[in-house]
């Protein structure tokens, strides 16, 4: 577990996240993070889930009309 501290940036108040957390999510300054509520808490990911949902439903369609894409594949 690791304890964040808010702090004051500017006329925001932010957390600095250690170096070894940045890691951890293979982050770098400028990058985008997305904070979902979760039953638990918050959680904190790299990863966008309005795309995996997307991606969810593509590969739900594609293996839908496997046939036909094989099809025209040909």
């Amino acid at each position: 577990m690791t304890t964040l501290k808010l702090t004051q940036i500017g006329n925001s108040v932010g957390v600095i996240l250690p170096k070894e957390l940045l890691a951890r999510l293979k982050v770098e300054k400028g990058d985008t993070l997305f904070v979902t509520e979760t039953p638990d808490g918050v959680s904190l990911t790299p990863y966008d889930p309005a795309l995996d949902e997307q991606l969810k439903a593509g590969r739900e369609f594609m293996r839908e009309y496997r046939d036909t894409f094989h099809q025209l594949a040909k």
